[in-house]
């Protein structure tokens, strides 16, 4: 497994002088409080949920891709690890991105005999299974010990409807393997994909390759994050392959040649809410540059949630297909009433949690099968400050109330921990426990925070080392 370590003489993540405690183990994070208006303007790394998707189709497509300004952290690690072990050649190139280096993927003969490390990563563990379907020969997979709680018997029995061999034991969880023969039916197939869209994103990206193609039909009461599987059949789109949906549920991928392309890479619009959210907690103006005007990132809408709870919000232009998104502070944080919030909802409950009145989620019952089940973790740790926060069948509700610092617990979880630093912005005295999580999609959120974001702390030229 690949490990991030952050280094750089002048910036220490932990806020302690040393970077673990006598234990051994990482030192709680004293999260800063903001004691004046904030004037901050920062660029942020690539789209976690683009770059892992694009990494997966420049692996199996007709010729190389090359990736312009992709994200580097754990999540796209444990991708491109996974890849290359399936017989994938991923160099890196030299790039004008101040955040890693261009990626190039040349395709190869996929080819199985391996082991997946899955880590924590939710686009790991559901969109290469139906990959490796694809090569020959066995492939294990598994990871980190909490991966092992997460939903996985969608993308189990979708294999095995296939013609698929996997054995799991009869768990539907990881770990599991299963036996490629080089080649994958296809065909059409009924799954439930209650818990996760990736179950869905994950078949629709291999289903060009299948023999004939794929008819994917979604049977169950709701179908969560709709957004991410638009996204997906738009970076099919991209490469040629024309995925028609004649029916709510139900998408049917031809098979078709995948073209390597040259593609940059969104910012990661998610990852941008609490740098956007926090100025409604401290005041002043947060701007995010290189902002799409278009994007299928459901982080876009974050825009019109801070609009929503209070925030002064502007969009200006500076090329042709990117501008500058401002986020002016009023004094307010106002509660509000939000379905299906997505991956937004640990930024929005963090700011409802300062706000001057009640916030109603409701929607995001699939968020118990996150990394962990944020609903409780939310309600949890909100509560253990002081707060009151109430789980509802599908959602949250949060309701003011004075919070204290104390001790905020990240479960292994980087919404999590962003949600506990948004909370210390307002409220002295609270400590995140594993800042350092925040490497599963955003290595450098901790000196982003505190350099461009507070001038807390001088940024290293070199953030974040890849060992």
């Amino acid at each position: 497994m690949q490990v991030f370590k952050y280094s750089g003489p002048e910036f220490n993540p932990f806020g302690d002088d040393d970077e673990f405690a006598p234990g051994g183990e990482p030192a709680a994070w004293r999260a800063p409080r903001a004691h004046g208006p904030i004037n901050a303007r920062l660029s942020l790394p690539g789209s976690k949920s683009l770059t892992n998707r694009e990494l997966v189709l420049s692996a199996i497509a007709d010729g190389p891709s090359v990736l312009r300004a992709p994200l580097h952290s754990r999540d796209t690690a444990l991708m491109i690890q996974a890849l290359k072990a399936l017989g994938t050649t991923i160099e890196e190139l030299p790039g004008d991105n101040a955040f890693g280096p261009d990626l190039r993927i040349t395709p190869g003969e996929l080819s199985g005999g391996t082991s997946i490390d899955c880590g924590l990563a939710g686009t790991v563990m559901r969109f290469l299974p139906p990959i490796a379907a694809l090569a020959l020969g066995p492939v294990a997979f598994d990871g980190d010990a909490s991966a092992r709680n997460r939903p996985m018997r969608t993308t189990i029995d979708s294999l095995r409807a296939l013609g698929v061999d996997v054995n799991d034991d009869g768990r539907g969880r990881l770990p599991f393997s299963l036996y490629g023969t080089g080649a994958v039916l296809g065909g059409e197939i009924e799954i439930d994909a209650s818990s996760s869209s990736q179950f869905v994103s994950g078949l629709l990206l291999a289903g060009a390759r299948f023999t004939n193609g794929l008819a994917l039909r979604h049977r169950g009461d709701r179908l969560p994050s709709l957004a991410h599987i638009e996204m997906t059949i738009a970076t099919l789109a991209r490469r040629g392959v024309v995925v028609e949906s004649p029916e709510p549920g139900l998408w049917v991928v031809p098979p078709t040649p995948i073209a390597g392309i040259e593609i940059a890479i969104e910012p990661d619009l998610s990852n941008a809410g609490p740098f956007l959210g926090a100025a409604l907690v401290a005041g002043g103006s947060v701007t995010i540059s290189g902002w799409p005007h278009a994007t299928t990132q459901v982080g876009a809408e974050m825009a019109n949630i801070l609009a929503a709870m209070g925030a002064d919000v502007s969009l200006t232009s500076t090329a042709d297909e990117v501008g500058e998104l401002t986020v002016t502070g009023t004094g307010i944080i106002r509660g509000i009433q939000l379905d299906n919030a997505s991956e937004l909802a640990p930024t929005v409950a963090a700011l409802a949690a300062l706000a001057d009145g009640e916030t109603v989620l409701t929607g995001i019952a699939h968020l118990r099968g996150h990394e962990t089940d944020r609903l409780a973790a939310l309600a949890t740790e909100i509560n253990g400050l002081g707060g009151d926060v109430t789980e509802t069948e599908d959602g949250l509700v949060i309701r003011p109330r004075p919070l204290h610092g104390g001790l905020w617990h990240s479960y292994e979880d980087h919404r999590m921990a962003t949600a506990g630093a948004i909370i210390g912005l307002g409220v002295d005295g609270v400590e995140i426990d594993d800042i350092g999580t925040t490497a599963k999609t955003l290595p450098q959120f901790p000196e982003l925070w505190l350099g461009p974001m507070l001038g807390l702390r001088k940024p290293t030229a070199n953030p974040l080392e890849l060992l």
